[in-house]
C-alpha cells in the first residue's frame, strides 16, 4: 500500500528557513514527486517536482528559493524552502502518481509569521 507522511512544518518568521521531508513506502519504483501546498478556500498550488533521476521544476513563485531533493536510498523527499514569505503559509503536501492513480499524505502546517 503506497503511503506518504510529510513532516518539517511549523512555525517560522518571515525570511527564515524550513526543510520538509516526505517519506514514502509500498512504492517500488522510484516516481516523480510533487509538492504542493494549500492554503484554506483556494485550490491546492503546485509548488515543484522532482524525477526520479533527481532533475527538479518549481513554481515560479518559489523558485530561487526552494529546493527539491530526494534520497533514493531513504525513499525520502524533501523541500528545502528558504527567505520564506508570509505568502508561503500554506499546509504542503507530497504527491506521486502509481499505476496511474495519485497518492496524497496528511499535509504538514508551515506558518511563516511576519
Amino acid at each position: 500500500q503506497v503511503q506518504l507522511v510529510e513532516s518539517g512544518g511549523g512555525l517560522v518568521q518571515v525570511g527564515g528557513s524550513l526543510r520538509l521531508s516526505c517519506a514514502a513506502s509500498g512504492i517500488f519504483f522510484r516516481p516523480s514527486v510533487d509538492w504542493y501546498r494549500q492554503t484554506p478556500g483556494k485550490q491546492r498550488e503546485w509548488v515543484a517536482t522532482i524525477t526520479s533521476d533527481g532533475n527538479a521544476n518549481y513554481a515560479d513563485s518559489v523558485k530561487g528559493r526552494f529546493t527539491v531533493s530526494r534520497d533514493n536510498v531513504k525513499d525520502m523527499v524533501y523541500l528545502q524552502m528558504n527567505s520564506l514569505k508570509s505568502e508561503d503559509t500554506a499546509v504542503y503536501y507530497c504527491h506521486v502518481i502509481v499505476g496511474l492513480r495519485g497518492y496524497w499524505g496528511q499535509g504538514t502546517q508551515v506558518t511563516v509569521s511576519s
